[in-house]
């Protein structure tokens, strides 16, 4: 039996990208802690940016299929903390750098709820492993999660902003005004990755996401 270690783990679990900015879950501090047992059995402490985080399951599910991808691993246990209270001091060098240079980039003019309706284009592909990317038009691959490709093919160009809001609040089983900051949070990933378009807006990406492998 091939023997596990955290390391190995840790090195998988950063190709698990954030489902709201183009980071993985490690370089986001959101991974507090990873323990191995004699048996390869894997438990991961990790806590999320905000409580109501709609995309809860989607990400826990995603922690245990990329732990899962270490050779030897038994069962994978995720236990979400919420102490110590995340914040960004927990981000790597790396990933407060790249947050700071988008921060630095020309803010959009803001969405109009009531007139915009985005269109999501490029391509879902899925890899090797099963995982799925989306990819733009510059061959530019995004992980997501299922949550985030429903909310792209639900993007059709016919929804506007505020029907959307209440789609995914339907979908997440979650009060409107919880899902409202996560939606546009979405539309902005999604838009600054080439993979939406919304009229009036600068359709050029000014992120360049990772390349899937």
């Amino acid at each position: 039996m091939s023997t596990v270690n955290v390391e190995n783990v840790r090195d998988s679990l950063k190709k698990c990208m954030d489902p709201e900015v183009p980071l993985s879950i490690v370089d986001m501090g959101l991974i507090y802690g990873i323990d191995v047992t004699e048996n390869n059995d894997v438990n991961i402490k990790m806590t999320m940016t905000t409580k109501g985080c709609p995309l809860h399951e989607t990400m826990v599910d995603d922690v245990k299929r990329y732990a899962k991808k270490v050779s030897g691993v038994n069962n994978v246990d995720v236990e979400i903390v919420w102490d110590p209270p995340w914040t960004m001091d927990k981000m790597s060098d790396e990933a407060k750098a790249m947050m700071k240079t988008m921060g630095s980039q020309n803010t959009p003019a803001p969405i109009n709820y009531e007139t915009a309706v985005p269109q999501g284009v490029g391509n879902l592909v899925k890899q090797e492993d099963g995982s799925l990317v989306l990819a733009n038009e510059h061959e530019q691959g995004f992980m997501v999660n299922q949550a985030i490709i429903d909310f792209w093919k639900s993007c059709n160009g016919q929804r506007k902003v505020t029907e959307l809001v209440d789609m995914f609040a339907q979908q997440t089983g979650l009060q409107r005004t919880q899902v409202e900051k996560e939606v546009m949070q979405l539309l902005k990933q999604l838009h600054e990755g080439g993979l939406l378009v919304i009229p009036n807006q600068n359709d050029a990406p000014n992120v360049e996401f990772k390349k899937s492998n």
